[in-house]
């Protein structure tokens, strides 16, 4: 397997260092019965302001690495570095935010105080609390929603609540677990539209999990193709898409070939048998 993590330099600055760098990554879970083989010899760079999305068939791998990025789980072989230090350094220093598969809020809060409770849990300020969710709220579109319940948004507008209060405490690291898997086309092409947007004015570094190879083509600065268990990287695509893209860029030719690249590197690594 090609190696996919570039040769970094003698010396680097803070901004120009990898977010993540994961170098010969493994992970065995120690069953009952015998030892389930989550991810080999994963070998992967990503650079401050990438939009690197994970994909592959269901059990490969995806969530897993993004979960030890995170230092919700611990490989057993490897290295990976988060922001120079390790994953439960950067869990501490609270480098990153996390949005799950479903929003995950509580319905006896209201929008705006379910945004504000890593702040509480951080023991910010009420004033501070009130500032930033008000500014993430902003940021994605749902500021004058603060006052409403969850059961009063809609699915996808839930979604964007949860990706406000992962962009509370200003993280420049935001690992998304396949948001929008469980939404309707229509508003999932919606929530891809504005999370491009989201991601273009901010610089966000974006780690993207998800099973879908048109919203991995347009969303992506690049895509890890990961093959069924154990998880290995089969292929790492470049988009030379332009930043500012919108829907229509997905009848061009260059987005077709990108799909096409994803799909056929799917294949290569067996992920349709």
């Amino acid at each position: 397997m090609m190696d996919h993590a570039p040769a970094r330099p003698a010396t680097q600055d803070a901004s120009s260092a990898p977010v993540v760098e994961a170098s010969g990554l493994s992970l065995v879970f120690q069953t009952a019965d015998t030892p389930v083989n989550a991810l080999s010899e994963i070998d992967l760079n990503i650079a401050r302001g990438e939009f690197v999305s994970l994909i592959g068939p269901s059990g490969c791998g995806k969530t897993t690495l993004m979960r030890v990025i995170a230092d919700l789980e611990q490989p057993t072989g490897g290295s990976v570095r988060v922001n120079g230090g390790t994953p439960e350094e950067a869990r501490r220093d609270r480098s990153y935010g996390y949005v799950f598969q479903a929003p995950a809020l509580y319905p006896w809060r209201n929008v705006e105080r379910n945004v504000q409770l890593p702040l509480e849990i951080m023991g910010a300020s009420k004033a501070e609390r009130a500032a930033r969710a008000d500014k993430a709220l902003e940021t994605v579109g749902l500021e004058g929603f603060k006052k409403k319940f969850p059961w009063q948004l809609s699915g996808g507008m839930q979604q964007r609540v949860s990706i406000a209060r992962a962009l509370s405490f200003e993280p420049h690291l935001l690992l998304m677990d396949e948001p929008f898997g469980a939404l309707d086309e229509i508003t999932r092409d919606n929530l891809n539209v504005h999370l491009l947007d989201l991601w273009n004015r901010t610089n966000l570094t974006v780690v993207f999990v998800t099973h879908s190879i048109p919203e991995a083509a347009f969303l992506s600065s690049r895509i890890v193709v990961m093959s069924p268990r154990p998880g290995r990287i089969v292929e790492v695509i470049d988009s030379d898409l332009p930043k500012d893209r919108d829907l229509d860029v997905r009848e061009t030719p260059e987005f077709l070939s990108i799909a096409h690249r994803v799909r056929e590197a799917l294949r290569e690594g067996h992920s349709y048998e």
